[in-house]
């Protein structure tokens, strides 16, 4: 592809050479050149591409996107711009053929619930025969295929990618979770969703290398409204109005709230060992009677959005159902199964906002006791360890106090802080540093009509250690203990 048509919708100037150069990709990672690409250099937080445009040419590179003047030799052809990252948006669109226009489109931002909605989405859009694609926390999802990504929201040339890959496997619909962090760094530029979803708003991802304060935070999601052609927003969440500032869509709402379009009321808990879950009934754009085996309230809400944005789809009342009683979200109060009358699930609460949610919803459904096992990540805000060790220590019968990502931190002093924020309570607590030693004693010690939650892990299948990524699946590792327990009652 010429360069000057992957710059078509893009503002620049020419440095150096022409664009009327043979391009055979676009690459943004130094590590990954190849002969004949373009590279754009991309300015982060621990990075800046800049730094690497000799080691770029010297690779073979005939083009280079830049934000600062730079000094080639030869004929590299050197294209300024304003935001490397914005043309790169724009640049990914067009070197894989506007993929988003040959697909329906769906992006979900807020705080809590992303994962989720999107997950009931598809699982409501796949029940109708509709085969969806999905981007998130969980990885590029195509029938059931998983590539990882590093980022919720990965990098707009590997969502561009992505899309390409699912229109060409079937497709007809795409689901993505568009992080504050992916919209503050353009990764979803150059698409216009068809729909956008708001879920909640709290506080969250402030810090250095994420959002400076609160009110970027907001901004940052908000830019999700400014390009898409319908937003479905939560009614009931307090950033409700600001989350629309400017916006640029035709707005629909849902929520508890009587003048929501899609109004949600009468709900109730479902539970029994193994199954826990909630049914409610919907009233407004959308009269339905239906049961989601995820627990609470939040789930309601994530139901709510996924059942708003999937009317607009040539589907029937009994696919929304069937989908959402059937839908199963990877490491989201995932119930693993277990031989004893008790209920142990996977969550990926990691912080304190999280945590009480889960905590909150799991109580309602009077536990005998409601035991909470988790750590907290290494190399993270300090005051996350200190809220969730006072949230688990205030609602939960037992913590147990383990690691979790400990990354370049001593998981001890991890623990030591965690353990502060604990001490403010008068729960309960035992400190087990061996992440496979405290889910061992959490099922060797369950009591029937426990609710035990493994949470901090969710869906991932590592423990990152001093920089290595160590492969830790607590479903294997339930698995390992279950046989090991069953081996030692039953001997050869």
């Amino acid at each position: 592809m010429k360069l000057r048509d992957l710059l078509s919708k893009c503002e620049y100037s020419v440095l150096n050479g022409n664009v009327d150069i043979e391009i055979k990709d676009v690459i943004y990672d130094s590590r990954k050149i190849t002969y004949g690409c373009a590279f754009v250099a991309l300015k982060g937080y621990n990075a800046d591409g800049h730094k690497f445009i000799t080691d770029a040419v010297y690779k073979g590179a005939t083009a280079l996107v830049v934000e600062d003047d730079v000094e080639v030799s030869g004929n590299v052809a050197v294209i300024k711009v304003n935001n490397t990252r914005e043309t790169l948006a724009k640049m990914s669109v067009e070197y894989f053929k506007s993929p988003a226009k040959e697909l329906t489109t769906v992006a979900v931002t807020g705080t809590k619930g992303k994962t989720t909605t999107v997950a009931m989405i598809r699982s409501i859009l796949e029940t109708a025969g509709i085969k969806t694609g999905t981007i998130g926390t969980l990885g590029i999802i195509i029938d059931n295929q998983i590539y990882k990504t590093n980022n919720t929201t990965p990098e707009s040339y590997e969502i561009q990618q992505a899309m390409r890959r699912m229109v060409d496997e079937g497709c007809k619909a795409m689901v993505i979770e568009a992080s504050s962090l992916g919209l503050k760094w353009h990764r979803t530029d150059g698409i216009e969703f068809d729909y956008g979803i708001f879920t909640n708003f709290s506080n969250d991802h402030i810090g250095d290398s994420e959002h400076k304060d609160l009110e970027e935070y907001l901004n940052c999601k908000s830019k999700l409204f400014k390009q898409c052609k319908v937003g479905i927003i939560n009614k009931d969440d307090a950033a409700f109005e600001e989350i629309l500032k400017d916006h640029t869509c035709t707005v629909e709402t849902y929520g508890y709230a009587k003048d929501a379009d899609l109004v949600a009321h009468t709900d109730n808990l479902l539970a029994k060992p193994g199954f826990i879950g909630v049914h409610f009934n919907t009233t407004g754009s959308e009269e339905l009677s239906v049961d989601v085996a995820i627990p609470g309230r939040f789930s309601v809400y994530n139901a709510l959005a996924a059942i708003a944005v999937c009317r607009h789809f040539d589907i029937s009342k009994d696919d929304i159902i069937k989908g959402l009683f059937n839908v199963k979200v990877k490491g989201r109060v995932e119930v693993v199964p277990v031989p004893g009358n008790y209920t142990l699930l996977i969550d990926y609460a990691h912080n304190a906002v999280s945590m009480e949610n889960v905590l909150t919803t799991l109580k309602e459904y009077k536990p005998k006791r409601l035991i909470t096992m988790f750590g907290a990540g290494g190399n993270r805000p300090k005051d996350r360890r200190y809220e969730m060790g006072e949230v688990s220590g205030r609602l939960s019968d037992l913590s147990i106090i383990t690691e979790d990502n400990s990354r370049y931190e001593d998981v001890m002093d991890i623990i030591k802080d965690i353990k502060e924020g604990i001490d403010k309570t008068k729960g309960k607590y035992i400190i087990i540093p061996n992440r496979v030693d405290a889910i061992r004693y959490c099922i060797e010690n369950s009591l029937d009509g426990d609710i035990i939650v493994l949470a901090g892990k969710g869906h991932e299948d590592y423990q990152e250690i001093r920089g290595v990524k160590y492969h830790m699946d607590e479903r294997e590792i339930i698995a390992d203990i279950l046989n090991d327990n069953e081996n030692d009652e039953n001997p050869n």
